[in-house]
């Protein structure tokens, strides 16, 4: 498998991701699509789909607190697909361990399970540590 290799973000667009990391962890998922879906816009190469890939997640907690079981996993499995080519951890994220969870997720839309974790302390939340290549 061919390494993919981690963007650069100039420090607005560094901002701006940091800004939609931090809206899906306080449950502002619509802000935070709108956040990264701005900064999306603008970044090319082979990290594009990564970042998409947030965007459909934040969508699909959209979608799922309200209500809209169909539409969120719907966008689970689209991002499950996006971050199906990145390694265990790409970015700061740990993608292992968030394709994990929307397979989670994905098995009990599919199989009716009451799905209450985004009005509770239990929300998803992303664990952001930082690009891997970062230089400090």
């Amino acid at each position: 498998m061919e390494e993919i290799r981690e963007p650069v973000l100039s420090p607005e667009q560094r901002e701006a991701f940091d800004r939609g990391v931090r809206e899906f962890n306080e449950g502002y998922y619509f802000e935070c699509h709108d956040t990264l879906e701005d900064l999306w816009s603008g970044l090319r190469g082979e990290s594009r789909d990564f970042f998409q890939g947030l965007i459909q997640v934040a969508v699909g907690c959209y979608h799922l607190g309200n209500g809209n079981r169909a539409g969120a996993a719907s966008m689970f499995g689209r991002a499950l697909r996006r971050f199906e080519k990145y390694p265990a951890r790409y970015f700061g994220f740990e993608l292992e361990r968030q394709r994990g969870q929307l397979r989670e997720w994905l098995e009990r839309l599919a199989h009716g399970e009451p799905f209450g974790a985004l009005t509770s302390s239990e929300r998803p939340r992303w664990r952001f540590e930082g690009p891997a290549s970062a230089a400090p």
